[in-house]
């Protein structure tokens, strides 16, 4: 894929809104998310606090990022595929979900002794976030 063809706006527009719709997400998932975890609002609130600048902003910056990198890599996909529509972005979307990152976080949370439900939580949250990337590369194209 050369880089002087890629829509880079697309790109970057399908990781900020999968990123804003994760904000949105885990803000009404808070509590749920905090269940599965274990942990209390102020177990939370004094982990926050024993951080330093730069480390409470980094899973952010780090989501951020890693929904470029799927944007790019979704790009990537529907280059190969030599087709760009939003039911191409969404079924390609939902099969990466699928194959690889439900997969992927329930191998991970099962080893580490998870709850399911942190599991079911965190795969709706990549589900959506992955559906929006799909939707908004294939329907923006080349």
């Amino acid at each position: 894929m050369a880089f002087v063809t890629v829509n880079w706006l697309s790109i970057l527009l399908a990781a900020v809104a999968a990123w804003l719709f994760g904000a949105g997400y885990y803000t009404a998932m808070s509590r749920p998310w905090l269940a599965a975890m274990g942990k209390t609002l102020e177990q939370c609130k004094a982990e926050e606090a024993a951080k330093s600048g730069l480390a409470r902003y980094a899973p952010f910056i780090l989501a951020l990022v890693g929904e470029v990198i799927m944007a790019w890599a979704l790009y990537g996909i529907l280059v190969h595929l030599k087709t760009f529509t939003l039911r191409a972005g969404l079924i390609s979307a939902a099969l990466i979900w699928f194959g690889f990152v439900l997969t992927t976080t329930t191998v991970n949370n099962a080893f580490a002794g998870r709850k399911p439900m942190l599991t079911a939580i965190d795969s709706a949250g990549w589900l959506g976030a992955l559906l929006i990337i799909g939707a908004i590369v294939g329907a923006m194209g080349r």
